[in-house]
């Protein structure tokens, strides 16, 4: 099956009350783990690529991975940029056969902001592609985005860029956080905000960054096998399921993966001192990614069956 853009992905899961995935990859087991996952539970994807993934990896590498995983599914499988910097990024995917970017000039002046993503939108959408934009910012550190406190998403300024940029979703702050030290004390989400953004952009598509749960179990598990993961902390689950029921989409997913997948390898090594071959540990690696992914899908995203 070809790949797709979200706009049906996402208007479907608007009106039925659940997000999809946007799960970061950077090599070929992760987008194993991801897609077994998805055929598992019959559930849309977001396979999604940042700058540090496609610099590490190679932009036509991972295009041709994703390409020969979708030779032996029919789910519907969306490939979309995360994060990106500048135009020149942005063209660079589109040109190169992604289906959805992100234009992030969150860390910019609001009108500059809107300038930068419209100068996106614009492009895109000659081309058919579809344009996600952030207003407002995240607390925490992910490649190249960092901030050292949040700026929660104006809802009168959030009907204002939508209406100037023509973006077709947006990522708002309401208090996730990116990376994997998120919180020191309790996570709280500002419902009444994304509430109010919901009712001011009724049936507009709202996107979460930062959203991993950061599960306990590997972080205990990596530590155990000679880890040194400490106060990781992430956004509970029962919260983004709350999220995912009202006007969020898409909720991003990276951290957890990772988690996943190098506690598993760290165990194999502890236990498996002999073995050199990375089959041998990534292939328990991929099986952690996709019951990971299977998790989330069922009980956070809550889109297990609406492929």
């Amino acid at each position: 099956m070809p790949l797709t853009g979200p706009k049906e992905m996402f208007a479907r899961a608007y009106k039925e009350g659940y997000a999809v995935g946007a799960f970061n990859v950077n090599n070929m087991e992760i987008i194993q783990g991801i897609m077994m996952a998805g055929a598992e539970e019959k559930a849309p994807l977001i396979l999604q690529v940042s700058a540090g993934a496609r610099k590490y990896a190679g932009q036509n590498y991972i295009v041709k991975l994703i390409e020969a995983a979708l030779m032996e599914t029919d789910l519907p499988v969306v490939l979309h940029l995360d994060h990106g910097p500048d135009f020149d990024l942005c063209k660079a995917c589109i040109d190169g056969g992604f289906t959805s970017v992100m234009i992030d000039g969150s860390h910019l002046p609001f009108e500059e902001n809107i300038k930068a993503t419209k100068q996106v939108v614009d492009y895109a959408h000659d081309r058919g592609i579809w344009v996600e934009a952030e207003l407002g910012r995240l607390a925490g550190v992910e490649e190249h985005v960092s901030a050292e406190k949040s700026i929660y998403t104006d809802p009168d300024q959030a009907v204002e860029f939508v209406q100037r940029t023509g973006c077709d979703s947006l990522a708002i702050a309401i208090g996730t956080s990116h990376g994997a030290y998120k919180f020191t004390g309790e996570a709280k989400l500002d419902f009444p905000r994304l509430e109010k953004i919901g009712q001011m952009l009724p049936g507009y598509p709202l996107v979460l960054h930062g959203a991993s749960s950061v599960p306990q179990e590997f972080v205990d598990m990596a530590n155990k096998y000679g880890g040194k993961i400490g106060g990781a902390k992430g956004v509970p689950e029962d919260l983004l399921r709350k999220a995912a029921g009202m006007a969020v989409c898409k909720i991003t997913i990276d951290t957890a993966i990772r988690r996943a997948m190098t506690a598993c390898i760290r165990q194999h090594f502890v236990e498996h001192p002999e073995d050199f071959d990375p089959r041998a540990y990534l292939k328990p690696a991929r099986e952690a990614v996709k019951k990971m992914v299977a998790h989330k899908i069922k009980n956070v995203l809550g889109c297990s069956g609406k492929a």
